[in-house]
């Protein structure tokens, strides 16, 4: 009997390493981007995903045609309150850079075996290739540019072949940043939605050098993965709405939330959006009223539900929002979620026109200080509408 043990317990002994040496052994993936977020005139985020818990930086160098290798790049480190972060989903707020300014990275990511006590044991790396291919490059928001480019999409609702289809009409390389405005997932219950349906071709074609912003639509809101949405976009911000400046055209991002009552069927009880959008109307009133507001050249409001038409966010959106802006005169609005397109014009009561985009066009504009203009283009390139705003 006694042998039986000590023979079973040798086998234990031996089993233990051969198992921590398989941990080891596994590699650790970069699934999803890395992409830019909330890129400043002196700061940016970049998002990305591997496969396993892990720890995950940031390597920043200047922009230049030295190599990557050259030297020792600083760390820029996945934390929170100090700890660095033990997770798939990976943000990094890169703080006290110059604006209009180029920058190289690269991001790692290092699989973290095991957590306990005062004991980590850490597993392989993997990151961003800058050995065989040029390092990814962003450039900071520039408020004194004298031009900036843009372009805006919506209502793709998971269709990665429609986006690749829309982004084609521009000149990605000369494009300054682009806007998601709502609706690019249908419904979002796990993680899948967001990269299957739009995310990874995004990065692909642009998302990881130039910036994206994006305005959440009513069916950003929806299935059991809708709360995990500020994970993987606006990460590390208070809100998702918010306001951002490039060149001659402030931007102001709102959040329009559901498109029915907090009371429907549809929403289980878990929705507060009427809350959420009084709450967000006395954010727009000091934004509207602010120093950055009213020196710009041009003012844009992204939304995703437009003031037309009779339904409940609709009649949300003109009643909490809608006074604000036409006091404040901005000299756009743009917005999504009828999968039609609409040019409303200025009138007595909304003294700034109103662009509701199609789910099949993309928005090109460009502007200076004297002059913005936006064409409409469909999926085969046809330029559907032209509007020119002059100063």
């Amino acid at each position: 009997m006694k042998k039986l043990i000590y023979t079973l317990l040798s086998w234990v002994f031996i089993m233990i390493p051969l198992v921590a040496q398989t941990d080891l052994d596994e590699s650790i993936k970069i699934l999803h981007g890395p992409y830019l977020q909330n890129v400043g005139s002196d700061e940016a985020t970049i998002v990305w995903v591997s496969d396993k818990p892990s720890i995950a930086w940031v390597e920043l160098a200047p922009d230049g045609n030295d190599s990557f290798y050259a030297k020792e790049r600083p760390r820029f480190y996945d934390t929170r309150d100090g700890i660095k972060t033990i997770s798939r989903i990976h943000s990094v707020k890169l703080k006290n850079l110059e604006a209009g300014t180029t920058y190289r990275y690269r991001v790692y990511v290092q699989h973290v075996l095991q957590h306990k006590g005062i004991s980590v044991i850490y597993g392989k790396t993997a990151a961003t290739n800058v050995y065989t291919k040029k390092p990814l490059k962003f450039k900071t928001n520039d408020p004194s540019k004298p031009s900036t480019s843009f372009a805006m999409v919506c209502d793709i609702h998971g269709n990665s072949d429609k986006l690749s289809r829309l982004i084609s009409k521009c000149d990605v390389k000369n494009t300054d940043l682009f806007l998601f405005n709502g609706d690019m997932a249908s419904i979002l219950n796990e993680e899948k939605h967001i990269f299957d349906g739009f995310m990874d071709t995004a990065t692909k074609l642009f998302a990881s050098q130039t910036p994206m912003y994006y305005a959440r639509g009513n069916h950003e809101t929806r299935g059991s993965f809708a709360s995990e949405f500020y994970k993987y976009f606006s990460n590390g911000e208070d809100n998702l709405y918010y306001a951002f400046r490039q060149g001659p055209v402030f931007f102001i991002i709102l959040d329009t939330g559901e498109d029915k009552p907090d009371s429907d069927i549809e929403y289980a009880g878990i929705t507060l959006y009427d809350q959420y959008r009084t709450q967000q109307a006395e954010w727009l009133h000091k934004v509207l009223n602010s120093p950055e507001y009213s020196d710009a050249p041009f003012k844009v409001i992204i939304g995703h539900i437009p003031p037309i038409g009779d339904w409940h966010g609709t009649v949300e959106v003109k009643n909490k929002f809608m006074p604000l802006l036409c006091d404040a005169k901005p000299d756009v609005m743009l917005c999504g979620h009828l999968h039609r397109y609409i040019h409303q014009k200025a009138d007595s009561q909304t003294p700034f026109p109103i662009i509701v985009n199609s789910n099949t066009s993309i928005i090109k504009a460009n502007a200076t200080s004297t002059e913005l203009k936006m064409e409409i283009i469909n999926e085969e390139g046809k330029i559907l509408d032209t509007i020119t705003i002059k100063k």
